[in-house]
């Protein structure tokens, strides 16, 4: 349980946390991102961030995290306390044992700092997807989920019962380490965190006693839904004895608004390209001024913006303190994405600075 309970820093309401989409900007490359997230990763864990999660996407330019576990392999490589974790992996596009033998692999680098974040729907679109799972279609049925975390689950554990098809299969890194002669095997397994955007993935989560994480930053109109809905039907497990649920949230900071303004309509235009099925690099906030939005692209960058916590540093915090008291989330995971890697750091160290988070 401490491993998913966190503990609020400084003046912060409650822990923060930092969700990474690794972005690119346009005249940039992957491994410049890929660097950037390196920094921030050090600064989180020097300041008392809880926890550091990739998302996984594909066929995306401006997002490089199609790979979570590898990419939290480099990570563990550079940090030492920070918790590390998916935010989320897709579930349905991989086989679970694969997934149960990298999140072991990784626990094995990190003992006790690592999460494994679960979600339902494919991170991408419909072909990619397919892609991925070598399939002519893809199966999002409510039924298929839940058995696939069940048999996750059981790989994690090795629990699979006597007569089971898989119960001599075994995830290594795993339990069955401990089983072998002389061997001895980490106490440590990666606790799983159910992700969603609506209302599924909350009742399961609050069914099966897990933490359950929202994504308010692109669904901010079910987030309150959802989140009732875990707390009502949430039963208390070996994983919680009480709910916990975090929500990622949009949230760039900047030393002037003005500047805060243009790097959020270059993030905003760079979500109408993907609405609009032509994803493409992070643009600069020049290339983003001198673009006239369309009064629909208008109407959605006004919408989408509305839920971007953004400004000066003590704007984004009275912004982050009226969310939480108005969610009642447990956790804030904050997801600063702009042209320049230089902007998100100095972003999240803005934030470290106004809530006085400790250097450690």
């Amino acid at each position: 349980m401490d491993e998913i309970r966190g503990t609020a820093q400084g003046t912060a309401p409650v822990p923060l946390s930092v969700l990474d989409l690794v972005t690119v900007g346009t005249g940039r490359t992957a491994t410049e991102a890929l660097r950037t997230s390196v920094a921030i990763a050090r600064f989180a864990e020097s300041r008392g961030f809880h926890r550091y999660w990739v998302a996984e996407h594909h066929s995306m330019p401006g997002v490089a995290s199609s790979s979570p576990a590898v990419i939290l392999a480099h990570l563990a490589a550079h940090t030492d306390r920070i918790r590390l974790g998916s935010g989320g992996v897709m579930l349905p596009n991989h086989a679970p044992l694969a997934i149960a033998e990298q999140f072991g692999t990784l626990e094995a680098m990190a003992p006790g700092r690592v999460d494994l974040g679960l979600g339902r729907a494919p991170g991408t679109d419909g072909a990619t997807a397919a892609a991925l799972r070598r399939a002519d279609h893809l199966s999002e049925g409510a039924d298929d989920f839940p058995q696939q975390l069940m048999e996750l689950t059981r790989f994690l554990d090795d629990d699979f019962p006597d007569g089971h098809p898989y119960a001599r299969i075994h995830a290594v890194p795993g339990p069955v380490q401990a089983t072998s002669p002389g061997g001895v095997q980490s106490p440590h397994r990666p606790p799983v965190w159910l992700l969603g955007s609506s209302g599924f993935s909350a009742r399961l989560a609050g069914t099966l006693g897990l933490p359950f994480a929202f994504a308010h930053h692109f669904s901010a109109q079910n987030t309150i839904p959802a989140l009732d809905l875990y707390r009502e039907s949430f039963r208390p497990s070996g994983v919680l004895d009480a709910p916990y649920a975090l929500i990622g949230v949009a949230a760039l900071a900047t030393d002037e608004e003005k500047e805060a303004r243009r790097q959020v309509r270059a993030a905003a235009l760079n979500m109408i390209r993907l609405r609009m099925g032509r994803p493409g690099l992070v643009p600069t906030p020049e290339e983003a001024e001198a673009y006239e939005f369309s009064p629909m692209e208008q109407e959605f960058f006004e919408s989408w913006t509305a839920n971007v916590v953004h400004g000066t540093s003590d704007e984004v915090r009275s912004g982050l303190d009226a969310l939480q008291k108005r969610t009642g989330a447990d956790e804030l995971m904050l997801t600063s994405n702009a042209h320049d890697g230089a902007v998100r750091l100095r972003s999240y160290d803005l934030i470290a600075e106004t809530y006085n988070l400790p250097t450690l």
